[in-house]
């Protein structure tokens, strides 16, 4: 199917080919009839995308910060290729669709193939979208119409907050298409409301929908007309819908103002407010988010899980509905916004026109009254099959996140692989992903990998909770797996690898721990060898705070960043010591949270066969320009110090001092090497299953020990007793 994409480091727009999507839990797959340009924000994405690298960095300045930051622990050329990687990712573009449902995925209620839906969809000839994402379209509202709904609900949302009663007088600043809609919501209201922008087009358009109007192109005082339409009183309050950087329209809004009047903000200006502006007045001021309560919240949209109606009126959804039913009533008109229509599959010429004529206000994209190109796959333009030769590897990848484009597929690129396929269930993220590696085909449907019998290699890269049985499925079809951390999120799921690993035990299965790969790591091992003593190993881990509702730490989704990430340094021990994890204490800064909550500040302290002992701190409330990753290794005399895979220094070593890299390396480029060889070559695991095992048990373990003050013995026993025995 087709899909409208910006590539950010060129500007340029394409209508481009990527696979369908599949239905999704709570979700719906839709196929598009009509969908809107957003003049304001899309204009402002499109103009960004235009933009020079120079411009790009000033108009964010703190992602500049950010990007410094990474420079100084990790490097300038790494910083550099990962912001240009990032800048190359293609981005989807709208979120204003109408169209009709043609499947619903597993849990989804309310909705039926066959209905009319407005939804937040991207400009896709398929799109699927989160069921409290969409609503019904009534039979006496177009499907043109209805394309209009979430950026109406944005208006709505805006409206909401201000709280108008009947006969209050409002200003609207920026007569845009979300203003034009507030101005006619708010006379919707009863009010009055005074119109104020440059373009003549859009004045009289808030004109014939009731508003009085300022024209700031004839160098009107808006200030003097606020008093003269509220015989000196001040306005009740402005919705400021305008894009603009500096601070002069808050400041105008506030001078507006009654006392206590409200100001409410849709659009994006500056905030530099001035505390006197809304001391004297004591005015109220407030960001509206979106559409609506529900935005941006994982539990209300991912997981369709509504909001109660008797405690959250409005939600997105329920806004969506309002704005539905007023296009019905005809209180709310849409049909004067449309400047101009165009085909999708002229896309390009559209946004060219959005750029070139500010004046136009709605570009509403048609699309082809015919069934679309469903199929979950697509092949790659001007990429051919090619053979891997006898033994050779014939990979898929599942996953087409950060981690994949960015490191997994550069490096089985560098390495000679042949990628057959690349799967995710964002089509556009897979498309670009097998276009710019060489791979064969792109699929929203990881069956696609699983059920080839070309491809003899997995590469699963999908989140955390998903790892255990695609690990075990790729096994039941005879594939080898590599597969990032961790192996499982608990002890069924590693019960089911185990399972498939016990029933294959020709294939090669290695989950991602690429830091015992790394080269200074490989010299650690050099060092230490021959070594008669236990060792004494500390790893402090400066940890990224992350937002609390981060996927990572969901306990269900993630796991948590001990057991998602803190095993990486548990197995690099264990590769250092040569023996696996006897037992684990840990403690957590703070109190114990409760069962199930996420846990990532933390240090743990194990004990290993061989009597080393390691202690991993896994702090993520420091200072990024400190270095992420230190290990400190104690061993008959001597000291070895490894700074973020990039610095190893020794203490107490006749002939060793010191060993630097160019760049920072963790070791995927060696993982992957080793392990497709492996592949080709067959032989022993690169790393035992044991302690594989023994490595996940004890983050487990760790979590444990953390909740009851008490030290845990890893038992790998645990694996052979049933779900009901340890339930």
């Amino acid at each position: 199917m087709k899909q409208v994409l910006q590539n950010l480091k060129t500007g340029d727009i394409s209508v481009s080919e990527v696979p369908s999507p599949i239905a999704r839990p709570k979700h719906l797959v839709i196929q598009t009839r009509r969908s809107l340009i957003s003049a304001g924000t899309e204009r402002m994405i499109v103009e960004f995308g235009s933009a020079g690298i120079i411009n790009k960095a000033r108009s964010q300045p703190e992602q500049v910060r950010k990007v410094l930051a990474k420079m100084k622990t990790e490097g300038i050329i790494p910083t550099v290729e990962a912001v240009f990687a990032r800048l190359d990712e293609p981005m989807p573009l709208g979120y204003c669709n109408s169209g009709v449902v043609v499947e619903v995925g597993q849990d989804v209620t309310g909705f039926k193939p066959g209905d009319r839906v407005a939804s937040n969809g991207p400009h896709a000839e398929i799109v699927s979208v989160p069921m409290n994402l969409c609503a019904k379209i009534p039979d006496g509202v177009s499907d043109q119409e209805a394309g209009f709904t979430v950026l109406s609900s944005i208006a709505m949302q805006g409206i909401r907050l201000l709280q108008p009663t009947l006969g209050e007088s409002f200003v609207v600043t920026g007569l845009g298409l979300i203003g034009i809609v507030a101005v006619q919501l708010l006379r919707a209201n009863g009010c009055r409301v005074l119109g104020i922008d440059p373009d003549p087009v859009r004045l009289e358009l808030a004109r014939s929908f009731g508003a009085e109007v300022v024209d700031l192109s004839a160098g009107a005082d808006p200030i003097s007309a606020a008093e003269a339409f509220t015989g000196g009183r001040g306005v009740d309050g402005v919705l400021i819908a305008a894009s603009a950087k500096g601070d002069e329209i808050v400041h105008q809004s506030a001078e507006m103002c009654r006392k206590r009047g409200r100001i409410v903000l849709v659009g994006v200006v500056g905030l530099g407010l001035q505390r006197k502006d809304f001391y004297d007045k004591e005015l109220t001021f407030q960001v509206s988010c979106s559409y609506g309560p529900g935005r941006y919240d994982r539990f209300y949209e991912d997981q369709g899980n509504d909001y109660p109606l008797p405690f959250v009126r409005w939600t997105e959804q329920r806004n969506m509905e309002a704005v539905l039913s007023l296009l019905e009533s005809g209180a709310l008109d849409v049909k004067p916004l449309v400047s101009r229509t165009f085909p999708h599959a002229e896309s390009p010429a559209a946004y060219e026109a959005l750029k070139q004529d500010r004046s136009l206000i709605g570009i509403v994209l048609e699309y082809p009254d015919r069934q679309p190109d469903t199929r979950p796959v697509v092949a790659t333009a001007n990429v051919q099959k090619s053979s891997a030769g006898a033994g050779g590897v014939v990979a898929g990848v599942i996953g087409a996140g950060n981690f994949s484009r960015h490191v997994a597929l550069p490096t089985l690129a560098g390495l000679g692989v042949r990628v057959a396929c690349v799967t995710d269930l964002d089509g556009v993220a897979a498309a670009d992903a097998a276009r710019k590696f060489g791979v064969e085909c792109s699929a929203t449907d990881y069956q696609v990998v699983i059920q080839d019998e070309s491809i003899n290699t997995v590469f699963v890269l999908t989140r955390h909770d998903t790892h255990a049985a695609l690990v075990a499925e790729a096994l039941e079809a005879g594939k080898h797996v590599c597969v990032e951390k961790p192996l499982a999120l608990d002890v069924d799921g590693l019960r089911r690898v185990g399972r498939a690993v016990a029933e294959h035990p020709d294939r090669q299965v290695l989950v991602g721990f690429n830091r015992r790969f790394a080269p200074l790591a490989a010299t650690m091992r050099q060092l230490l060898a021959g070594r008669a003593q236990p060792l004494c190993m500390t790893m402090m881990v400066n940890a990224r705070a992350l937002p609390a509702d981060h996927w990572t730490l969901d306990p269900k989704q993630g796991g948590g960043r001990i057991i998602g990430e803190g095993c990486h340094w548990i197995d690099l021990m264990v590769s250092l010591a040569g023996a696996r994890v006897e037992s684990v204490t840990a403690k957590m800064i703070g109190r114990p949270p409760a069962a199930g909550s996420p846990e990532d500040t933390m240090s743990l302290t194990m004990s290993f066969e061989d009597g080393s002992l390691g202690t991993v701190h896994y702090f993520p409330n420091g200072d990024k320009r400190f270095p992420k990753e230190r290990l400190e290794v104690f061993s008959e005399g001597r000291i070895l110090v490894l700074d973020n895979f990039r610095t190893l220094r020794g203490f107490g070593f006749s002939k060793f001092k010191s060993k630097s890299l160019r760049r920072l390396d963790k070791g995927h480029r060696q993982e992957y090497a080793e392990f497709v060889d492996r592949v080709k070559t067959g032989g022993e695991p690169l790393i035992p299953f044991d302690q594989l095992v023994n490595t996940t048990l004890t983050t487990f373990a760790a979590i444990e020990s953390a909740r009851s003050g008490q030290a845990i013995r890893i038992d790998p026993s645990v694996l052979n007793q049933s779900t009901a025995a340890t339930g």
